[in-house]
């Protein structure tokens, strides 16, 4: 049994703006078939796409943005993307086609640094980095990045939950990617503070087709992840934390 993370959920009001903003932000297709929007990149024929959408796809996190009726407080989210660059000019030109697209600069304390930070149009935090040679061959998403108290302890559970492979993990930050050795990183960096609000952006997991979700629940409930109810009622998924509270979805089998 192994489950694959699959796509990064956002809560929005307008979602289907949000889901707008994200397809032309990272040069990616916006579907919306009912009241939620799937972003992702587009699909080919022959490769199982629904809808033009390549789902889910093998080299990248998708986003599925759903809607809410409370708008983003001003706590900053325990997890963000971190967008890739190929030079200084992609840089600066990227974030001021983001700003155009109605991202806002953000003051998350992070100081001088050579990356920009930003905010989606409900406030959702993410980063524009500067070029990194780790980062070449990711597309357009460096990284889904996630503050947390304990890396090592993010490092253990996450390494048993999911088939990804672990990069590398010390006191500061555990970092995993596909096995495969594509798409975006999922970094665990130590960062201070506790979780004071829901979780407003999340990682959605998946069974490969013909597993057992139901086992694979129990299996994360050995391993520390608590059940969540977010009021979420009767659904295929199941809601769960991780040791740290950090709320994620295991998804039916595709």
């Amino acid at each position: 049994m192994a489950l694959r993370p699959v796509q990064v959920n956002i809560k929005a009001v307008d979602a289907p703006a949000v889901g707008r903003f994200w397809a032309e932000a990272l040069g990616w297709t916006a579907h919306s078939p009912g009241v939620t929007t799937y972003v992702g990149p587009a699909g080919q024929p022959g490769d199982g796409s629904v809808d033009g959408l390549a789902w889910p796809d093998p080299a990248a996190l998708g986003i599925d943005v759903v809607p809410v009726p409370e708008p983003k407080t001003t706590a900053k989210n325990r997890l963000h993307l971190d967008l890739a660059t190929t030079s200084a000019a992609h840089q600066a030109e990227l974030v001021e086609r983001l700003k155009a697209l109605g991202a806002t600069p953000a003051d998350v304390g992070q100081g001088d640094v050579p990356w920009t930070v930003l905010t989606d149009p409900e406030g959702n935090e993410f980063c524009v980095l500067e070029p990194r040679e780790v980062y070449r061959d990711t597309g357009p998403v460096a990284a889904v990045v996630v503050d947390c108290a304990d890396p090592p302890a993010m490092a253990r559970f996450w390494g048993e939950a999911t088939d990804w492979t672990l990069c590398e993990v010390t006191g500061d930050q555990a970092v995993f990617r596909s096995a495969k050795g594509v798409g975006p990183y999922l970094e665990f960096l130590r960062t201070p503070g506790a979780k004071t609000v829901p979780d407003r952006v999340h990682l959605d997991l998946q069974p490969y087709p013909g597993d057992d979700k139901e086992a694979d629940v129990a299996r994360l409930r050995a391993l520390g992840a608590t059940d969540l109810d977010l009021g979420q009622g009767d659904v295929p998924w199941t809601c769960l934390a991780d040791p740290e509270g950090h709320a994620f979805c295991v998804l039916a089998p595709s």
